[in-house]
């Protein structure tokens, strides 16, 4: 045996445990925790590609946000903002609320840019999910290639809920500086507008899962902008838990930047550059599938568990296992057969041409006698048919074709019937199952 090469540390953490001289199976990721840490450490230069293509249009993102928050310090530093005390030149005959109402006017502005912006990033996001979406399926990918017919095949969908998340937060900032410039100038409403700037703040939370939850579905499948709106908030609430911990675990390099000071607003740039927005991205794609494994795929009879080696294959082909694994497109394809009928060659035995059948040719000139000979040989030839039929119609094939087919006709007039489909065990969202 030729000795092997002895590897270091770092190249036997990046290519796993060694368990045969060939490429092994069992070494395939099984799940998807370990589909998605074998692609971190397997595809992380892909990834740093992808989050730099994706980053190029989040740039207007960036700038509104700095130039955002720069405006706010200038108004800070150079307004006549104060108890109303000792106020020189300009003068301001009502100081409180002035503060509240310049950060208002800013804020339209800034945030109103912030829906292109968000359209922008979006043609970003379109082809970055459709080449991680791809990863986790791992199918070959070409980044430049994919990237361009992600953005051509996803771009409306991402684009709704571009849309869908600035509008929203367009609305809950303007509300909460509503709030704030009524606080501040002691209005009775006060009370009300609080609250109207929690409600806000609220919104935006459940609209940040919904949108993640729109990107990924709009990725995975065709969908009207109603039905994905509709879909979203069905999965966010059908799996609120898991999406709470999943998209907290996702935007943590984002939430980094805008809430991180000093060193740690440093790191979280520099992470965001890097790898940060393909971080995102994999962990909520990843965690998106094995949701739609659960609750969409099986109803609409698509493919489960792609990426994944199924290394305990079910060896049981018995009718009931193999109805509960049976695809609606399957259940298309067995309604044609039945609908066509039985095939006249597959269902009853038929005498081969060659099996000694001798019939009267006729003759340059022929009489009267010889056209009686060609029918009493053709009369001979089906009755020899009819006897062959007669004496094979019990063969195997026959017989197990006729019964599957008759099997298979009874099953899909049954299936038609209400009241007769078994009720699952596992939750899920029903509205996904309409369309």
């Amino acid at each position: 045996m030729a000795n092997r090469e002895k590897k270091g540390l770092v190249a036997r953490w990046l290519e796993g445990k060694e368990r045969s001289e060939d490429y092994a199976r069992s070494t395939l990721p099984t799940s998807r925790w370990a589909l998605f840490w074998d692609i971190l450490k397997g595809r992380f230069g892909k990834l740093i590609l992808v989050n730099l293509m994706v980053f190029i249009t989040c740039i207007p993102i960036i700038l509104i946000v700095f130039f955002h928050n720069y405006s706010i310090a200038a108004i800070g530093a150079s307004g006549s903002y104060g108890s109303g005390l000792g106020v020189g030149y300009p003068y301001v005959p009502f100081v409180p609320g002035q503060e509240q109402w310049a950060i208002l006017q800013l804020d339209l502005f800034y945030f109103g840019l912030l829906i292109p912006a968000c359209v922008i990033a979006g043609i970003g996001i379109s082809g970055g999910m459709y080449i991680i979406r791809n990863l986790i399926w791992t199918e070959g990918i070409f980044v430049a290639n994919d990237f361009l017919r992600g953005i051509k095949r996803n771009f409306f969908n991402v684009l709704e809920a571009a849309i869908f998340f600035s509008a929203i937060l367009f609305i809950a900032r303007v509300v909460g500086d509503f709030s704030d410039f009524f606080v501040a100038a002691g209005s009775s409403m006060a009370g009300w507008m609080i609250a109207s700037k929690v409600i806000g703040y609220i919104f935006v939370a459940f609209a940040t899962l919904v949108t993640l939850w729109m990107v990924s579905l709009g990725v995975n499948y065709k969908q009207g902008p109603f039905a994905l709106i509709r879909n979203a908030v069905v999965m966010t609430v059908g799996t609120f838990p898991q999406t709470i911990f999943f998209a907290a675990l996702a935007t943590w390099p984002v939430f980094l930047c805008i809430f991180g000071k000093g060193i740690l607003l440093i790191i979280g740039i520099i992470i965001l550059f890097l790898f940060g927005i393909s971080w995102l991205m994999l962990v909520w794609m990843d965690y998106s599938q094995w949701a739609f494994d659960k609750f969409v795929n099986p109803d609409r009879g698509f493919a489960t568990g792609r990426g994944l080696y199924n290394k305990d294959k079910p060896s049981d082909t018995s009718p009931k296992q193999v109805s509960l694994e049976e695809s609606a497109a399957m259940r298309e394809l067995r309604r044609q057969i039945v609908a066509q009928g039985k095939s006249k060659l597959a269902c009853r035995p038929i005498m081969p041409v060659d099996d000694g059948v001798d019939m009267y040719q006729l003759p340059d000139s022929f009489s009267r006698e010889d056209l009686q000979k060609v029918r009493e040989s053709r009369a001979a030839v089906e009755e020899d048919v009819k006897k062959y039929e007669e004496e094979h119609k019990d063969d195997a094939q026959y017989v197990e074709y006729n019964r599957i087919f008759e099997e298979t006709e009874r099953a899909i007039k049954e299936d038609g019937k209400p009241g007769k489909k078994k009720k699952k065990n596992v939750k899920r969202p029903k509205l996904l199952n309409k369309r």
